[in-house]
């Protein structure tokens, strides 16, 4: 399992609290430092809409020039900019076996996902 994030995030912070608390064993994946890869997103994409991994509340989307933010459209688009601003992508995400488990961090959804 791997979480991917921003060390310095408080969701990301909460998230991987919770999954040592509960001995969850994962990998994190710093990418801010370690990049993402196309591969990853597209993958992500075919399990999630665009609109819901690309954070559009957070600081950095609320810093792009209204140009930019408009030309974001599409799976294809999204893409383009995550891999040019990773900490866009809505965090933590959780993945196991190449299925995102879970989006963002809420103790309930974390929870309900490793109870099966």
């Amino acid at each position: 399992m791997k979480l991917y994030g921003i060390p310095n995030c408080n969701t990301v912070k909460k998230a991987r609290n919770w999954l040592e608390i509960h001995n969850i064993a994962y990998d994190f994946h710093d990418f801010k430092k370690l990049g993402i890869d196309e591969a990853a997103l597209s993958d992500w994409l075919t399990q999630l809409s665009w609109e819901k991994l690309v954070n559009r509340n957070g600081m950095t989307w609320r810093g792009l020039d209204e140009n930019t933010k408009f030309q974001v459209k599409d799976n294809a688009s999204a893409i383009l900019l995550m891999l040019n601003k990773p900490s866009i992508i809505k965090r933590p995400v959780l993945v196991k076996d190449g299925k995102v488990l879970c989006l963002g961090f809420d103790e309930a959804t974390y929870r309900k996902c490793f109870e099966r």
